[in-house]
């Protein structure tokens, strides 16, 4: 039933090129491709955003479709009226919620994207077409650049002004509070699991920031795993993660850093230091596991079981071996990768006493404001920490 309400509706296709990359397209029930749709996803054509953008831009035809809208007559009212039925907070009844049970609301990240897309889309199609003047004027606004906005920008000190989305929620400035691993979740996680690379996995994501798209999308020839490697780049022990389109299991790294491969040797990419215990989890993996059974496609995590085995293993089958080694180590909470990423940065700004630009340079962040807003804190046991709180609540030095 699922399928076929899918294929009597607009949907999102993949389409796989010649040379191993994915391109996504909007269709029709009866197979044709969205003109609008294809115009505007074109412009993301061997990016990450293509994708994510034709997600979020097919729930929006699919609205558009059942209020009898289009480019020509929609108003900004009306995009405010479908972020509202989506998730977002808006001053006006908005109608009918489009995202029932068991979909979710959009959250605030959602819908930042959804209003960048809507924005984009509309804003593109106005232009190239010669359509809808007064939603193009509404869209198409500014502010005025923030001291951020100068310092990021070349020759920030001569900005007048900066884009502005009308659609994107308000942005508070309460800090983020990243999800950590559950305490002691690591050798719990390490008695649970139940392959070498498993415990690789784990090892890796725990000594590390790496995310699953690059841990899962690392090939053998990103592993410079001795000293002095001939990438020249890290003296130490160290992986490169490398953007790359077109891994058969559909991994890719999130920043696309330059890399290239001369003489068999990997340079560039974003570069994590290896422990020790990192090392020692490779080698017992590819002693056992991937001699057994690796089928010489090149890449690090293999499938270990099923028609498939030996073939690159992918990363939501990573999250799930985490999900599951989880519940049988009774940690509470569901185990998500990303949640390593964040309690590793929170260690390194504990043992550097809140140290942000080594949290960023361990962590490849991408900025140090960004280190500060989410994971800075102050020790709270800190005899500084505790003096001023005694201040305060007028107890004795």
């Amino acid at each position: 039933m699922r399928s076929t309400l899918v294929l009597e509706n607009l949907r999102v296709q993949r389409i796989k090129r010649t040379d191993g990359r994915w391109s996504y397209a909007i269709v029709w029930p009866d197979y044709s491709v969205d003109e609008e749709a294809e115009s505007y996803l074109r412009l993301y054509e061997g990016s990450g955003s293509q994708e994510t953008y034709a997600y979020h831009l097919v729930d929006h035809m699919r609205w558009r479709q059942r209020e009898r809208l289009t480019t020509e007559t929609i108003t900004m009212m009306d995009l405010h009226r479908y972020q509202g039925a989506v998730g977002a907070r808006v001053p006006m009844p908005y109608g009918q919620p489009w995202r029932v049970p068991p979909k979710r609301p959009y959250g605030t990240a959602a819908l930042q994207i959804s209003a960048s897309c809507l924005k984009g889309f509309y804003l593109h199609q106005c232009r190239i077409r010669g359509v809808n003047d007064e939603l193009r004027d509404e869209l198409d606004v500014g502010r005025l650049p923030t001291r951020a906005d100068r310092g990021r920008a070349l020759l920030g000190h001569v900005m007048t002004s900066v884009a502005r989305n009308p659609l994107a929620p308000s942005q508070g400035t309460r800090r983020r509070h990243p999800k950590m691993l559950p305490d002691g979740a690591r050798p719990e996680l390490m008695g649970a699991v139940n392959t070498a690379r498993d415990e690789m996995v784990v090892t890796w994501l725990s000594d590390t920031t790496l995310r699953i798209g690059g841990l899962t999308g690392l090939h053998l020839v990103d592993l410079h795993l001795r000293e002095n490697a001939g990438c020249g780049e890290c003296k130490s022990p160290h992986v490169h993660v490398c953007h790359r389109q077109a891994n058969p299991n559909g991994a890719r790294a999130k920043k696309k850093e330059d890399w290239r491969l001369v003489d068999g040797v990997i340079t560039g990419g974003e570069i994590y230091r290896a422990s020790p215990a990192m090392v020692s989890s490779y080698f017992k993996y590819m002693t056992t596991e991937y001699a057994k059974y690796a089928t010489g496609h090149g890449m690090l995590l293999i499938q270990l079981a099923g028609a498939n085995c030996g073939e690159p293993w992918a990363a939501d089958a990573a999250r799930g071996m985490l999900r599951r080694a989880g519940r049988r180590a009774g940690l509470p909470g569901r185990i998500k990768p990303h949640a390593f990423r964040h309690t590793t940065t929170s260690k390194i700004l504990d043992v550097t006493g809140n140290d942000s630009w080594t949290a960023k340079e361990a962590g490849n962040w991408a900025s140090v404001q960004t280190v500060d807003e989410v994971y800075g804190h102050p020790d709270m046991h800190s005899p500084e920490f505790i003096a001023a709180l005694k201040a305060v609540w007028g107890e004795p030095q």
